[in-house]
């Protein structure tokens, strides 16, 4: 059979995402959890929250085997702290599966990858999709689901199949003077109604553009957090804005009230439809599972 391969991330919660999804589907619980671990105490020695016990070098010679052709490889990468340390991220791993040997490739970035054929598959934040290729509309982006619809087929090839769950949310954070100062919960209509200035992170521009609506945002100007700042302290002074909220404590402590959740920041599953075989497909069917994902229950 052929090796199928496909693109995820060098680290972070989206790689182990995929790669717990591909273990429950093929019984490589151990590996993956070996890959998982072995990466999280990486992240914490770039930190200095761990001391490493042998140098960088050392370490990525321990962890990758060039004669185990299922063993996990490995790979340096400049880290964009003070000093630049290089921190070690996932390169490779072959899993065997029914449909084949499944190559995860690890990719700065890999929703482009897909864009320019390098591979039929693989995985990247929802976010990206959002900043990259969808159309600007009056009405709000609300739901993964949606996506393809605002995908141009002229700009790109590249579908999203389905969610991985692993569930954060863009939440519109206000306080309690911006909220008492209209009637009505705080939610898309809220902006509507709302003149003046919102606080986002400039990465998420065109992405909070898409799940408001350009229409929304008439009488809106963007503001920005400050140089190393908490972007929830800066909210608090703006009075509103959006922040990619996991618990929303944090934004609790500031002072700041949640509002409407606008849109899930998940995983997905790309395709190059221009790339689609049947080995592809039934790959594919390895990451989907029966439970509600954001894609599926939106």
């Amino acid at each position: 059979m052929t090796t199928t391969r496909v693109a995820v991330p060098r680290k972070g919660r989206p790689l182990e995402a995929v790669l717990e999804r591909l273990a429950g589907r093929t019984g490589t619980t151990d590996l993956v959890d070996d890959i998982i671990s072995t990466l999280r105490y990486e992240k914490a020695v770039t930190k200095g929250n761990q001391d490493a016990v042998a140098d960088v070098y050392h370490r990525i010679s321990d962890y990758s085997s060039l004669d185990e052709p299922y063993r996990p490889e490995y790979t340096l990468l400049r880290d964009d702290r003070d000093g630049m340390p290089r921190r070690i991220v996932f390169d490779s791993v072959t899993i065997p599966t029914a449909y084949g040997d499944v190559q995860l490739v690890g990719r700065e970035e890999p929703f482009r990858a897909l864009r320019t054929h390098e591979f039929a598959l693989g995985f990247d934040s929802a976010d990206l999709v959002l900043e990259e290729v969808v159309q600007l509309r009056d009405d709000p982006l609300t739901a993964i689901h949606e996506i393809n619809d605002r995908i141009d087929p002229l700009d790109t090839d590249v579908r999203v199949v389905t969610g991985l769950g692993d569930t954060v949310y863009h939440t519109l954070l206000a306080t309690p003077e911006v909220v008492d100062a209209q009637d009505g919960p705080l939610d898309r209509a809220f902006v509507t109604n709302y003149e003046g200035d919102l606080c986002i992170s400039p990465r998420y521009e065109r992405l909070v553009e898409a799940v408001l609506g350009t229409s929304a945002l008439d009488g809106v100007s963007f503001t920005y957090p400050t140089e190393g700042g908490e972007e929830e302290e800066d909210i608090a002074a703006t009075g509103i804005g959006v922040y990619l909220t996991v618990t929303g404590s944090t934004a609790r402590d500031h002072g700041l009230e949640l509002g409407e959740r606008l849109f899930p920041s998940e995983t997905v599953l790309l395709e190059n439809a221009h790339e689609r075989t049947e080995t592809t497909e039934q790959v594919a069917s390895l990451f989907e599972e029966p439970e509600e994902t954001a894609l599926q229950s939106m």
